[in-house]
């Protein structure tokens, strides 16, 4: 073991080397591995949670006979989650034709005229519709703006450039910007801001409602990796 010299001594005084602590390196191994197990674990225990969910109050209202624990000694996990999926892919089938489509518009008017109901019904509502006005040209863009104030920057999405109304007051060269909030993405503001003053980002959508969803935890890598040369034969 060799000696050191001791930095707060100005004559410089060797003086022993620190041993190493097994208490501590067992104490960092384990807190390493728990960091390592925690999001596999919590990830099992709340899928296992939402399928006996699903399970509890999906099964009991099949009849006897398309239950599993009816020819079986024991009952199938998951089962009422593909029920429910099949339920739900059948009622998207069915709602997506002109028939479905106005009793749909029918529940709709009849549970927003309910006095209790419908302040609920309307905000999921409302969610309903934003999913369904989305195309596959709104959202491909990532950027930064100086939201609240001049220095602070927010990231948000570009809806497009700004139209109608808006556009003719404001003046030409400004686009609309969604900037979500955290943790609920499905909130947020809507602003206006002119296009030279946005930082476009590089990357995705996908990657871009990640950071947000995390709080700033969860970055893509930068530098993006160049793609591999593809290399012909002759």
């Amino acid at each position: 073991m060799t000696d050191k010299l001791d930095p707060n001594d100005p004559l410089g005084v060797k003086v022993p080397a620190e041993k190493p602590n097994i208490t501590a390196w067992l104490r960092e191994r384990f807190v390493a591995g728990m960091l390592i197990a925690l999001p596999v674990v919590a990830t099992f225990i709340i899928l296992e949670f939402l399928i006996n969910l699903i399970d509890s109050r999906v099964v009991p209202m099949l009849p006897p006979a398309l239950r599993p624990e009816t020819y079986l000694d024991y009952a199938v996990p998951g089962f009422g989650l593909i029920i429910l999926v099949l339920f739900l892919t059948l009622l998207g089938a069915v709602a997506t034709n002109i028939l479905g489509n106005y009793f749909v518009n029918l529940t709709d008017r009849v549970l927003t005229r309910v006095p209790v109901v419908r302040s609920v019904y309307s905000v999921f509502k409302q969610i309903r519709d934003v999913f369904q006005s989305n195309t596959a040209d709104q959202y491909k863009e990532i950027v930064m703006v100086q939201y609240p104030k001049e220095g602070s920057w927010a990231v948000g999405f570009v809806a497009g450039p700004a139209k109608a109304e808006v556009a003719h007051r404001m003046g030409p060269g400004f686009i609309s910007v969604f900037v979500p909030t955290v943790p609920n993405p499905t909130s947020g503001f809507l602003l206006f801001v002119k296009e030279e003053d946005v930082v476009r980002l590089e990357m995705s959508i996908e990657e871009g409602a990640k950071l947000i969803l995390s709080g700033g935890l969860v970055y893509p890598d930068f530098p993006r990796a160049a793609p591999a040369a593809v290399v012909s034969g002759k």
